[in-house]
Formats: structure tokens, C-alpha cells, sequence
């Protein structure tokens, strides 16, 4: 079937200046690009007035993990409703792959964060996930997940034996077409991982010319996973670290969600992206990508004190305990330059959907009681497994700098909430990027190269990323005079889509979702 688009004003993911044209698509591909198409079409689609480019490609995803549920179009839809055609995924080191189907910790393999349906190998997930996509996969393997597989959360470290196991799934994943592999150091179990293991791994995916993404140990001026007093933020340690590992390695690194979580990790932005420019200017294969928003999701033990959640419950209750924790707290709200307004209840549990949406600092005050008792009570009520958004990732100048950086590309790291209060990232962050575009005066070219173009460049993503001749159908259509977010409602469904395609197949027609499993796994070549 051919389908011809008319008129519109084409961006075609290079970052050249757009033209009025058309754009002709049969079936899967595209046909042909440029000025007026006079070829006979089965459907024409007038777009004048309107904005198409390339399918947006969100280079950071964990949305392989939901592909083989039951409803897993809701997990999907979302962002095929921002725009978004393909999703990078395996990121932060959790992957649904790399390990036995029968592994005994299948409840370890998304390292708490995501649950696994079908553990299994690289094969079996191609397999299992045909027919089922919603939008396009271009998959990593986790070393998290590998490790997890293997051994649960055992800290113990991995003796050779079981470093070479270990890289015996990640070649069975890239000689079946992954595009590299990624590290999560925050998360068990790869925050355990040695140097050698770690840099078997890397060393394993530059073997296939794949990329390595990193979830640093430290996202803020201080950390848990550093000593506390230290020449360095642990923010700048984490980076060294990561780019010390693309240097032993020779892989290419993609530095997972540049944030400086905190108000007083703010300051260290010029020091990081010179970091980063200084790597790239002397030759090295490094760059990051962001988000559209000021916050992001995390948990409610972020300043919670490990050696607190160790006590009993009647030590716990000792007024010197209580003191020291106080303290604790207070400290680390103060280092990190975060407070209790920049906490917002995400979800708590079953029994207490009252607290969702609202603040630490709003919650205190409705229930008469202090900031610090009331975060407590919510650490209790939650087991210590409630989450919250936290604030103070960004600030407008930071956003505006990285948008604009040159090494940048942009994501959503968020997924569909079972339970509470969704993330806006999962239903808002494109169009959001597109808003503050405008807002800043960055051109609009510059934007769609860096959801396209740049993109699959960075990932080396074949047929995807250009509208060109013989590429894959992927199209997504703006109407830039539409374009709408709604901050105060993180699910809302933004404005300004007007037409999305998944290979060829209308996913979303006149601002209109149809589904369709229309997605497929993209293998590296």
C-alpha cells in the first residue's frame, strides 16, 4: 500500500533547514522525499501546515519489560502518543534477557525496579517479543541482569570462571544482534561488579563495536557509593569512573541521564560538560542524553540511612538513635540541597492513595505533625519500598545548556506506573522538548536531529533516524501550533500529534490512537 503525505514542511533528521514538500511511503519503506511527488498513492494524507520528520527515537527506555504482558498496549501507548516510534532499551544494566529461562532468580533480574515475566536468552526474547510490539526495540544487554541470573544479589565478587560465564550470554546477545550493553552502579546487583569484571564486560562489547551505556554511582554532589569526604563531588567520580571505563575498554560510552540531582550540585555543571568536551575533543566515542524535566523518579529511602533500616525496631526507638537520625537526615538534605518540598508522593501502598501527589511538606502540615515525623510514617507505611519524584534535578539554565549541547540527546527513562502517580516522562517529555525549544529560540531542525538523526547515529540504529529512500516507514507528524503539555497532570496526553507511523503502519491517525503491534526488535548489522 502506498501512502503519500502532501504539503508538509519536511525535517528530515539531518538538522538541514526544513522545505515544503511531500513524503511517499509504501508498506514498510519510504519511497521517495522532496518536492512535489505526483506518483498515484492508495491514501493521501495533507499535512500542510504540519511538521514531519523521522520517528522519534527515545534513547533511553526500559520498555522492553513489558512487551509480553497481558496489557501491554497501556505500557506502550503513552508514548506512541508523544511521538515516539522506537525506544533504546536495556538500559541502568536491567535487561529480560542474558540469563537461563530457569534461573532460580527471576525476581532479582530487574533488580527491584521491573518484574521479568519470561527470563531467558537473548534468542527466546526475539522470539517471544514478534507480533508483540507496539513501537520499535533496539536492545542492550544489562550486566546487571546477567549477574542477577547467575547469582541473585550475591555481593560476593566473581571469580574468572564466572566472569567468562558471564560474557558468554553477552556474546550470545550481540552475535544476535544487540547494539551494545549497558551498567547501572546504583542498582544491585552490578553495584557489586570489580573492576575485571566490569571491564571484561565493556571490553566484550567494544569487541562487537557496541555501544556501552553507564548509570554512574553518583548523580549528586554526595553519595552513598563514595567516602564521604572526598577531593572530588561524587558527581565528577561518577563520571571519571565511567570514562575511565571507556578508555581500559575501547567501547563507546553513552553516559546514561546527565542530572545534578540537588540544588547544590547545580554549580557543577560547567565542570562536567568540560569533562566531556575535553574526551571528545581528543578523539573518544563519549556523549549523554537528558531529560525535558525538572525532576524524576526515585524512592523514598533517598535520604533514608542504611545503618538506621539495619536497627531493630526497639533499638530504632532509642532517643539516641532517634537524635543520630535526625541528624543523618538533616545532613544529607542539607549536602545535597534538596528538602522536603521536592518530594512528591508517587505511591506509598494499596491502603493509602491519599498521600499520592502531594508533598512531604504538604503532608506534615495536614497532619499537624513535622516534615521529619511525617517522612518516616511514610518510610514505615511503605515497607521502605514507597516511591516519590524527586525535585531539583535541573534548573531552567541547566535544561536550556543541555538542549543545546552538541553531545545531547534526549529521553524519557520512564515507564507506566502499575500503581500511583505516573511519571510525566512517560507521557509528556517530547513535546516538552519541542515547547522549550521554542521557548529558548533553538531551531526546531536542531531538535528533531537530535530525537532522529543524531540519535541512530550515536547507536548506529539501521534505516531509522532519516526520511530517505529505502529507509523504514517511521514518520511522526506535529502540528506545531498545537503542540501542549499539562505539568500539573503527569498523564496527560499532550497536543500536537497529529500522525504517528510504526513501519509503514498508522499507529495514530488525525491525533487519533489506533495500536497495533506494528513495532519490531531492530538488530544491530
Amino acid at each position: 500500500m502506498k501512502t503519500l503525505f502532501k504539503n508538509g514542511t519536511i525535517f528530515d533528521g539531518s538538522g538541514s533547514k526544513p522545505y515544503v514538500g511531500d513524503v511517499l511511503i509504501e508498506d514498510a519503506r519510504i519511497v521517495a522525499v522532496g518536492g512535489e511527488i505526483t506518483e498515484a498513492a492508495d491514501k493521501v494524507v495533507n499535512i500542510r501546515g504540519l511538521h514531519i520528520c523521522p520517528g522519534l527515537i527515545d534513547a533511553h527506555s526500559h520498555n522492553d519489560f513489558f512487551y509480553d504482558r497481558e496489557d501491554a498496549e497501556k505500557f506502550y501507548r503513552p508514548f506512541i502518543e508523544q511521538g515516539i516510534t522506537t525506544q533504546i532499551t536495556g538500559n541502568c544494566s536491567f535487561s529480560p534477557y542474558g540469563m537461563d529461562a530457569d534461573t532460580p532468580y527471576r525476581d532479582k533480574v530487574g533488580g527491584g525496579l521491573f518484574d521479568t515475566l519470561h527470563p531467558g536468552s537473548f534468542a527466546d526474547f526475539k522470539e517471544r517479543a514478534k507480533g508483540r510490539l507496539y513501537v520499535n526495540l533496539v536492545p542492550l544487554i544489562g550486566q546487571g541482569s546477567v549477574r542477577a541470573g547467575m547469582t541473585g544479589y550475591d555481593p560476593t565478587p566473581y571469580t574468572p570462571e564466572q566472569i567468562e560465564r558471564e560474557l558468554g550470554y553477552v556474546r550470545e546477545a550481540m552475535e544476535g544482534g544487540a547494539f551494545g550493553g549497558s551498567l547501572g552502579f546504583m542498582y544491585e546487583p552490578d553495584r557489586y561488579a570489580k573492576k575485571d569484571e566490569i571491564l571484561a564486560f565493556a571490553r566484550e562489547i567494544a569487541k562487537y563495536g557496541g555501544i556501552l551505556t553507564i548509570h554512574p554511582r553518583a548523580c549528586s554532589i554526595v553519595s552513598a557509593d563514595y567516602p564521604l569526604l572526598t577531593k572530588k563531588s561524587h558527581l565528577e567520580l561518577g563520571l571519571d569512573e565511567a570514562v575511565e571505563i571507556m578508555r581500559e575498554s575501547g567501547c563507546h560510552l553513552e553516559y546514561s541521564h546527565l542530572i545534578f540531582t540537588g540544588q547544590r550540585s547545580w554549580k557543577l555543571l560547567d565542570k562536567m560538560l568540560a569533562v566531556f568536551h575535553r574526551e571528545k575533543a581528543q578523539g573518544s566515542p563519549i556523549a549523554f542524553d537528558n531529560y525535558a524535566f525538572h525532576y524524576g523518579a526515585s524512592v523514598i529511602t533517598v535520604v533514608f540511612p542504611e545503618w538506621y533500616a539495619a536497627l531493630s525496631r526497639e533499638e530504632a526507638k532509642k532517643p539516641v538513635n532517634r537524635f543520630k537520625l535526625s541528624l543523618t537526615i538533616l545532613m544529607y538534605r542539607k549536602v545535597l540541597g534538596i528538602d522536603w518540598e521536592d518530594m512528591v508522593v508517587a505511591y506509598i501502598s494499596d491502603e493509602h492513595p491519599e498521600y499520592e501527589g502531594k508533598t512531604v511538606e504538604q503532608l506534615a502540615k495536614e497532619e499537624g505533625v513535622s516534615e521529619l515525623d511525617m517522612y518516616l510514617k511514610l518510610v514505615e507505611l511503605s515497607d521502605r519500598a514507597g516511591s516519590i519524584y524527586l525535585g531539583k534535578y535541573y534548573n531552567e539554565a541547566i535544561v536550556r545548556r543541555l538542549m543545546e549541547d552538541e553531545l545531547s540527546v534526549f529521553m524519557t527513562d520512564a515507564w507506566v506506573e502499575e500503581k500511583g502517580l505516573q511519571n510525566i516522562a512517560a507521557f509528556q517529555t517530547f513535546p516538552q522538548f519541542f515547547l522549550l525549544a521554542r521557548r529558548y529560540g533553538i531551531p526546531t531542525e536542531a531538535i528533531v536531529r537530535k530525537m532522529t538523526g543524531a540519535t541512530a547515529d550515536r547507536y548506529g540504529i539501521p534505516e531509522r533516524g532519516y526520511l530517505k529512500p529505502g529507509f523504514r516507514a517511521d514518520i511522526t507528524v506535529l502540528d506545531p501550533a498545537a503542540l501542549k503539555v499539562d505539568e500539573t497532570k503527569p498523564d496527560f496526553r499532550p497536543g500536537g500529534i497529529a500522525h504517528v507511523y510504526v513501519n509503514g503502519r498508522a499507529v495514530l491517525e488525525d491525533g487519533v490512537y489506533r495500536g497495533g503491534t506494528a513495532g519490531e526488535v531492530v538488530l544491530k548489522r
